[in-house]
């Protein structure tokens, strides 16, 4: 008589995956009731604004700034709300403002290098990075990429007109209407947003499961060096570039307190992902508007590049001019 074959108790996955999907669903929603306490209360300020044309009292002021990276004086006021709110508060306030898809797109490029400054400079700041070093950084680069990017596209800071998404123009008007458009355009935001966060969050629970960062991170540690960044400082940049800043502060900052990285590694890490991070979230909330998937992805990864092989580059330059006689302050600094 054959003996039975004796089960493995290691083996889990069948009731590993659906826990996984269900986890990833509740965070999921979790995340879309999260957006949606930000989306509509902006994108209802910004719609207001919009319809009795406030936006258009502050253009003077502000028009010689927003001329240098191609865009219209209106364009600061979402700038500012994705620097202090996040992703979630400009892809809420494009929503509703008549931008051309050529600013939406640059709008998207500043916002994904600067948002959520306060919060996420402040984990910066715990793991090896000075709070204000983190905020002028990301700030200048926003400016420099975005400014570049205008000009590779060739857009006019004047050029304005319907982007091809929902949004409310800004001539007076009925209020009702306005009313019925806001909160027609902002629900069928907020359903193709939801399309986008569930997968991904079951997709990410599944990985998170199974060990599958662990290995992805292996496998991408050579690729590091391509990125101007030390391989030590793999398990980091594997979860700033999936998770974020915001949502990985606490492995970041626990992974720089008990591990002894080198300091200039560490200071070329924080600079490439305050850059560059939540590289599948972030930009995928932009998708629903209708913008290009390249300016989305392509501008962050070689600025980020550039960032670290910069630093790199002028570290190198200052150790061989500090160990020059007479200039041994230089190296002391």
């Amino acid at each position: 008589m054959p003996h039975p074959v004796p089960r493995n108790p290691e083996f889990r996955m069948p009731r590993q995956v659906p826990a996984a999907v269900k986890a990833g669903l509740k965070k999921g929603w979790a995340g879309l009731i999260w957006l949606v306490k930000i989306l509509v209360p902006v994108s209802f300020a910004t719609a207001l604004m919009v319809h009795y044309q406030l936006l258009h009292h502050i253009d003077f002021f502000l028009q010689p700034m927003m001329t240098m990276i191609h865009l219209p004086a209106s364009a600061a006021v979402v700038l500012v709300i994705g620097i202090f709110t996040g992703i979630y508060g400009t892809v809420a306030a494009l929503s509703v403002m008549p931008f051309s898809m050529a600013h939406m797109t640059l709008i998207a490029v500043f916002t994904l290098i600067s948002h959520n400054l306060i919060q996420e400079s402040l984990v910066q700041a715990n793991s090896g990075l000075r709070f204000s070093r983190a905020v002028v950084f990301r700030l200048v680069m926003s400016f420099v990429v975005t400014m570049i990017c205008g000009r590779i596209m060739g857009v006019d800071p004047g050029s304005a007109g319907p982007a091809g998404v929902p949004v409310l123009q800004a001539a007076p008007g009925p209020l009702s209407v306005m009313l019925i458009d806001w909160a027609t355009g902002t629900a069928w935001l907020c359903l193709k947003i939801l399309c986008i966060i569930m997968p991904l969050m079951v997709v990410m629970e599944l990985a998170r499961i199974f060990h599958l960062i662990e290995v992805v991170t292996r496998i991408t540690a050579p690729v590091l060096r391509l990125l101007g960044l030390d391989k030590s400082c793999a398990p980091l940049w594997m979860t700033a570039a999936v998770f974020g800043l915001a949502y990985g502060a606490a492995v970041i900052v626990e992974e720089t307190k008990n591990s002894t990285h080198d300091p200039k590694a560490l200071t070329r890490l924080q600079l490439s992902i305050g850059v560059n991070h939540a590289m599948i979230e972030d930009p995928s909330l932009f998708l629903p508007l209708g913008l290009p998937a390249f300016w989305l992805w392509i501008p962050r990864l070689v600025s980020a590049m550039a960032a670290a092989w910069l630093h790199m580059g002028f570290s190198w330059a200052r150790r061989f001019y500090a160990a020059r006689s007479g200039h041994k302050k230089l190296c002391d600094y």
